[in-house]
Formats: C-alpha cells, sequence, structure tokens
C-alpha cells in the first residue's frame, strides 16, 4: 500500500540514495533546516512503511578477485513467481532478484561467481527449481543515481518548511506522525499534560487525520497515524518527539 509523501521525506530518500554512509542525522538535520528529532521521526516512518527498505553497500565484485557479475533473465508463471523469486535468493552465489510485471522474462537474477564454471553451477540450480532461463550475459558496470524529482530545489525548500517553520527567535513548529504504539496514542490532550508527554511550552495547533483537519482540544483524542502539527516558543524538545514514537532511532549507515 502506497502513501504520499511531502517534501521532506522526498528530501531524506534523496539524501541516504546520495550517500547513506557518510550521513548523520545531525548533518541531515541542518543541511534541510529541520531538528534532528524529527529527522529520526520521518526515517523510522519510512521504514515501518516499507519505503526505506535497508541500506546496502554497492560492491564492485570485479574488484574483488576479479569476480565474474552474470545477469540471468528467467520465465515463470505469474502464480510461482514471487515463491521461485525467493526461492532463488537461497542459491549460493545469488546477490538479487528482480520482479518484472510482464507476461515472459519475469524475473531478474543477479549472481556472482570467481569463474564460469561457478556461473554454470548457479544456472543449474535455477533449472532445477523450475525457472526456464531465457537469456543471460555478464554484468559490465552498472551505475545509480538519487531520483532527480526527489532532488531539492528553491521552491521544495520553500514547501518543505510545513515539517518544521523556525519563527523568531528560536520558536518552530514542528510536524510528526504518531506511531502506532507511541506513548501519546489514544490520549487526549488533557491526559497528555497530565502525564508531561508534551511539554510546559509545546502546543498542539493543528492534528490532520486521512483528510480531515481536527482543531485540538482538551478532550481530543490522539491516534495513531494522525499529523500533528506542535509550536513551542522555544524549540520542541526532543523529549517530546519521542512521546509520538516508541523509539528514538538513529539513522543507520550502509
Amino acid at each position: 500500500m502506497s502513501r504520499s509523501l511531502d517534501e521532506l521525506d522526498k528530501r531524506i530518500i534523496y539524501a541516504l540514495q546520495e550517500d547513506a554512509r557518510n550521513i548523520s542525522t545531525p548533518m541531515l538535520a541542518d543541511e534541510i533546516d529541520v531538528s534532528p528529532g524529527t529527522i529520526r521521526n520521518r526515517i523510522g516512518h519510512l521504514e515501518d512503511d516499507g519505503i526505506i527498505k535497508g541500506y546496502h553497500a554497492d560492491i564492485d565484485y570485479e574488484r574483488c578477485e576479479s569476480r565474474l557479475t552474470n545477469l540471468f533473465v528467467c520465465n515463470t508463471s505469474a502464480s510461482e513467481q514471487e515463491s521461485l523469486a525467493r526461492q532463488a535468493l537461497s542459491v549460493p552465489g545469488v546477490v538479487n532478484v528482480r520482479e518484472l510485471r510482464s507476461g515472459r522474462e519475469n524475473l531478474q537474477i543477479k549472481a556472482v561467481g570467481e569463474e564460469i564454471s561457478d556461473l554454470t553451477q548457479i544456472s543449474h540450480h535455477l533449472s532445477k527449481l523450475g525457472l526456464e532461463i531465457a537469456d543471460e550475459d555478464l554484468i559490465q558496470e552498472e551505475y545509480f543515481t538519487p531520483y532527480e524529482p526527489f532532488k531539492p530545489d528553491s521552491a521544495a525548500e520553500k514547501k518543505m518548511m510545513t515539517d518544521m517553520v523556525s519563527l523568531s527567535g528560536d520558536a518552530e513548529v514542528v510536524d510528526v506522525t504518531v506511531s502506532p504504539n507511541a506513548p501519546i496514542a489514544d490520549t487526549t490532550l488533557h491526559e497528555a499534560n497530565e502525564q508531561s508527554m508534551l511539554g510546559e511550552e509545546v502546543l498542539v495547533i493543528a492534528i490532520k487525520r486521512e483528510d480531515e483537519v481536527i482543531t485540538p482540544k482538551g478532550d481530543t483524542r490522539i491516534h495513531a497515524g494522525d499529523f500533528v502539527s506542535l509550536f513551542a516558543r522555544n524549540g520542541v524538545p526532543e523529549t517530546t518527539l519521542e512521546s509520538f514514537a516508541k523509539t528514538d532511532r538513529p539513522l543507520k549507515s550502509s
């Protein structure tokens, strides 16, 4: 199930695609001009929603003792595609499997071997699984780049400030999404204040729930999935942001 992304989500994804290994939460927060807690909160939700699926090293196998990388293009039925794709991943030497939405040649399998005989052995394993190998070629080189539409520009940077707007002095407005098991989930704003979840100087100024914008009152109950706008004259504290998520997640690297 897909969900919409705002400019902050896209900026985070672009930065991680550029270089997840060498960028930290504080660096990314400083670059985008939001708080580190906001970055951690957004990355956590992107991971929970399956949008960020992992952080992987890009390996040049030819530089690893001159290993060979081969691409097998295979045919399988639509009913068996997912099952065979997962089984193919268990074949020694297979490092990546891609399912395609096509009638034929709907599985692409990348495999690595020290020599041609290793690739031949992998080919035999794939055939035994029931895969029909339609084509295969040695991969000479692969190139990657971040997704261009997610690249920030001046217009996007202005729109992105819906996530955190820096006001005069240290005042700011921060938008957070409520995690399913967050401490503040299923409590009223009055209860959240009594339990010191929000902080003395933090105000909830708006709640977006699906397509509805709710004006918050004391008896307004916070639900998981709510998009909540917070205002604080001296900045929203980290402890307040932690109330909206189960854990304070650091930025992972590849």
